[in-house]
């Protein structure tokens, strides 16, 4: 697949068959996808927690929060959760900034998850420290990204952004719009 088609495919999906599994081996080669990435100063610092047992994503699930703009919306039901997270450590021992390599091997999960058939989306907003408990993380590892996966169970819409307005929506058939800056206006003029 070529990657303009890649990237039109990876989207932030929210709502995932739950019943379709990623298997454990399938989540160890998206992490290791992230060893081609490119790293700040080489010092490769990012770790992965792998959670995909049923009973830890529900736990893990209940530390998120979901969609920012969809006010009316509290997340996934039951049935439409992801399956499994990639927990992005930052390991302070390596280094105590990763610069950009978190956005860096996040996309790049995305992707490959893309090629495999699934999808996923990257959440900032978690409770951290109760997610570091439950993760039994040390002192010197911080979460600085989580990752829900599954196989996507909602179509997501990419259009034009008008009048400056890039708040994603639903409409009434629960089709996610996603609004875009058009390519021209990304390059700077004065």
């Amino acid at each position: 697949m070529a990657l303009k088609d890649l990237l039109l495919k990876n989207r932030s999906y929210r709502r995932f068959y739950q019943e379709v599994k990623i298997p454990f081996e399938e989540l160890k080669e998206l992490v290791g996808l992230t060893c081609f990435c490119a790293s700040g100063r080489n010092a490769q610092p990012l770790r992965y927690a792998i959670v995909d047992t049923e009973e830890k994503c529900e736990v893990v699930f209940s530390q998120l929060t979901w969609a920012g703009y969809l006010t009316e919306w509290s997340g996934p039901e039951e049935g439409e959760r992801p399956v499994a997270y990639l927990v992005q450590l930052l390991d302070t021992r390596v280094a105590e900034n990763c610069l950009c390599d978190d956005g860096i091997q996040a996309q790049t999960i995305l992707l490959g998850a893309v090629e495999k058939g699934y999808g996923g989306c990257i959440i900032k907003a978690f409770k951290n420290e109760a997610l570091r408990g439950i993760l039994g993380l040390p002192e010197y590892m911080n979460i600085r990204y989580v990752l829900a996966l599954g196989k996507p169970k909602e179509t997501v819409v990419l259009e034009s952004m008008k009048n400056e307005d890039y708040k994603y929506w639903r409409d009434a058939a629960g089709v996610h719009h996603v609004p875009k800056r058009d390519p021209e206006t990304l390059i700077y003029t004065d």
